[in-house]
Parts: structure tokens; sequence; C-alpha cells
């Protein structure tokens, strides 16, 4: 397999990323009526646009923020401020998100958490809570034991990219069942397929293609930080050869 240099692939996946905002903001403020928070219609248009933004962009970023070669070197405290800092403001944007959708609900008198969208939604804005506060714990209070920090930082990547999974999944589905409900009552159908619905559609092929790339670079070997320069890695020491 061709070993490509990660800092062309970075630019690539962050103009992609850069795309996938840009496409859910242009849907909702072209199609959907732009924003607000009076509670209408316009309110609602803030949850997409922070979902995608905080929860697949943003938190994309912040995991592969150790792919970068910079890291490799020197001092690791100040890319796991960057590291923690990138996913609290994805968490942030997060739950401004929620809020909006939550408000839009409440003021039309329409129930909360009936689709399997808001059920995945929630579940992973939670996952994303616990993981944040575990990771905090382990990795950025001094007291933490190196020990703890080995044993939890498999668990903390494996939790990472189930997190991001479970993001493109709320927002590829949320995208779908938005597009259900919106064009019908006078707009033309989903199914005769308008401009509005292949530009979320193509929306929605970005955020997957977005994640899986993500994905990709974190499970290639290559793009990896060396095991010897993490100061709180659990390497087992080569056993000495025999005469």
């Amino acid at each position: 397999m061709l070993d490509l240099p990660f800092l062309p692939f970075g630019v690539f996946l962050g103009s992609l990323g850069f795309a996938c905002v840009v496409f859910v903001s242009a849907w909702c403020q072209h199609w959907r009526g732009g924003f607000a928070w009076d509670g209408g219609a316009r309110t609602f248009n803030w949850h997409p646009v922070l979902m995608v933004t905080g929860m697949v962009v943003l938190y994309g970023a912040a995991a592969l923020v150790y792919r970068l070669p910079p890291t490799w070197r020197g001092p690791k405290l100040p890319w796991k401020v960057l590291h923690g800092t990138l996913t609290l403001v994805a968490f942030g944007l997060a739950v401004l998100g929620l809020a909006a959708v939550f408000r839009f609900h409440n003021d039309r008198g329409t129930p909360n958490m009936y689709s399997l969208h808001s059920w995945l939604g929630l579940v992973t804005v939670l996952l994303f809570s616990c993981q944040w506060v575990a990771g905090f714990g382990a990795f950025l209070l001094p007291w933490a034991p190196a020990w703890l920090r080995a044993l939890y930082k498999p668990v903390h990547v494996f939790f990472g990219s189930i997190i991001l999974m479970l993001s493109v999944a709320s927002c590829v589905s949320g995208i779908n069942e938005k597009l259900f409900f919106s064009l019908k009552n006078g707009t033309t159908e989903y199914k005769r397929l308008p401009a509005e619905a292949v530009f979320a559609n193509t929306l929605g092929l970005l955020i997957l293609l977005f994640g899986v790339l993500v994905l990709g670079a974190l499970a290639r070997p290559s793009w990896k930080r060396p095991d010897a320069d993490f100061p709180d890695s659990c390497q087992v020491p080569a056993l000495p050869q025999g005469h």
C-alpha cells in the first residue's frame, strides 16, 4: 500500500471537513429559511449545523491531533491540551445543538426523543461526555498514575472511534429524517429528488466520507506516534537474547 505523508492528507481532510460545514450551512440558509433563536423552524436549523461542525468535523480533527508529525517530538502536554480543548468545544457545540432542537420541539408541542435518530444522537452525546471526563482524569490530571494511563489508553482510543462512527450515523440519519419531514405539503416530494434532496444527500455522502477517512487515518500504522515517544505508554521491553 502506498505510504502517503500525513500532511497532504490532512490538508485534503481539512478541506473536506470545511466543505461539510459549508454544505450544511448552505442547506439550512438557502432551503430551510436561515437561522434564529425564537423557537421556530429557523431555531431548528442550528441543530444540524452545530452537530455536523462539533460532533463530526471538530471531533474528527481532535482525534487526529496525535497524527501530526510535530506531536511526535518534545513535550506531549501542549498537544493533550489542544486535543482536550477541541473535544470540549465540540461538546459545547453539541449541547447547543441539542438545546436548539429541544426548544423547537417544545415550542411547537412536538414530542421529544421518539425517533431512532434522536435516540442515537443522545447516546452519542452522552458517550462523548463520559469519554471527555474519563480522558481528562486519566491524561490531564497530574496525579493520574502511569499504569492507569496505560490501562485506559486503548479503551479511550476505541471509544473515540466508536463515538465518531455514531456521530456520522446520527448526522446522516438526521439529514434523511429532515428531508422526509420537509419535502411534502406543497414542496416537491422527496421521491422525486428535487434540488434540495440532491444537495442534502450529497452533504450526507461528504460527512460519511469524512468519517471514513478519519477512521482510516487513525488505523494507519505509519501515521501513529511511535510508542517509544509516549511517556505513558505500556511498552513491553524486549527480552534479552540468549547466547
